[in-house]
């Protein structure tokens, strides 16, 4: 776990708006992105934050002390 609470709160929110406007016409096709940050949020896991180094979950900080 990479992804901490506010983190996964909005890319899930992100997630469900792009795939809900695309869904509806409203922005296209490209709104189905929205299945990444969806998919991280839920998984609380984002293999860029992992490349990059960062975390945003203070559990995994105390867990790996």
């Amino acid at each position: 776990m990479n992804v901490g609470r506010l983190d996964q709160i909005i890319r899930i929110v992100i997630g469900l708006l792009f795939i809900a406007l695309a869904y509806t016409g409203v922005i296209g096709t490209w709104g189905y992105i929205g299945i990444v940050p969806l998919l991280t949020g839920l998984m609380r896991w984002c293999p860029l934050y992992l490349m990059l180094g960062v975390q945003t979950c203070p559990l995994h900080e105390t867990v790996k002390r």
